[in-house]
């Protein structure tokens, strides 16, 4: 598989330096405090739309609002999430799109993605993705049927682990989120091994989209499925969070917060646990508890 580095400079009668856009955006804001009025700059996270492209068939077949950076992950996460794709060999090329018609372009909110020759894909399941938004996920919710239909398998309960590697979760998850800590306003998904050690993490204003960034970097370096690994998200888990660790073969799934009543149920049928509340030295298993260890004291 071929990834496309963005170009810095394009060679055209006028040459057009290119920058990809950043994740942070510095604006001015007002803060009021005892009746008092005060300016300043302040760090925002970035927020621009994504547009996912096949390029054999050429379809578009999502738009998100995401944060700039690790773009070609989050194609590739959200693909493999989608059961487009299978593996990193079913993706040959992934490059962001050059505009021939303005002076060579580079588009970085456009990524192509070409497939191997010869793979089929449906692209009808594909169509609810058309417009999705940073805030709420997809838009047109999934339903346990289409996960049904595409034979996905109840995951083994051979992985277990202690109550201390997920009491730790939380703090390495807060330390690691390096954009987070300037802007206040991104999500995270955070990937760990069955002792509690970080291995990965990234950062979006959608939580949807920092998952697939996470599962597409596991997807372009050869660690699918993610059978003996934790994934933990900043935010509440949803159906969709759920169906995606399921697409990856995650086998234990935390949030800091609640799940919904949809995720409880996927995440019973297809054999995950998951994590909800979890805060400190205390959380809540809502599905799959065989799998945490309780360490008589």
């Amino acid at each position: 598989m071929k990834i496309a580095r963005p170009a810095t400079a394009i060679a055209t009668n006028k040459p057009i330096m290119m920058k990809p856009p950043g994740s942070k955006t510095k604006a001015q804001v007002w803060v009021v405090e005892n009746g008092k009025m005060r300016s300043h700059f302040d760090q925002l996270a970035t927020e621009e739309p994504l547009e996912i492209r096949l390029v054999s068939p050429q379809k578009t077949v999502a738009v998100t609002m995401r944060t700039p950076g690790a773009d070609f992950e989050l194609a590739a996460g959200f693909l493999y999430s989608e059961g487009a794709i299978r593996s990193r060999e079913d993706i040959e090329r992934i490059s962001y799109c050059v505009d021939r018609d303005v002076d060579g372009e580079q588009r970085y909110n456009i990524v192509n993605v070409k497939l191997r020759e010869g793979l089929s894909v449906d692209l009808q399941p594909l169509e609810r993705h058309f417009f999705t938004t940073s805030a709420c996920g997809v838009c047109g919710k999934a339903s346990l049927e289409a996960l049904r239909s595409r034979s996905y398998s109840v995951i083994l309960k051979g992985l277990e682990v202690t109550t201390e590697a997920i009491y730790s979760l939380p703090e390495q998850l807060r330390n690691a989120q390096r954009v987070f800590s300037t802007t206040g306003g991104l999500h995270a998904a955070a990937l760990f091994d069955a002792e509690g050690q970080l291995l990965s993490v990234r950062e979006d204003v959608g939580r949807h989209n920092a998952l697939d960034k996470l599962i597409g970097s596991a997807v372009l370096s050869d660690q699918v499925p993610l059978n003996n690994h934790i994934v933990m998200v900043s935010g509440r888990s949803s159906f969709e969070i759920l169906q995606k660790c399921l697409a990856a073969g995650v086998p234990i799934v935390c949030a800091v917060s609640a799940p919904s009543s949809l995720a409880v149920v996927l995440a019973k049928e297809f054999g995950i646990t998951l994590v909800g509340f979890l805060r400190g030295e205390r959380f809540n298993i809502y599905a799959g508890k065989e799998r945490i260890r309780i360490e008589e004291a």
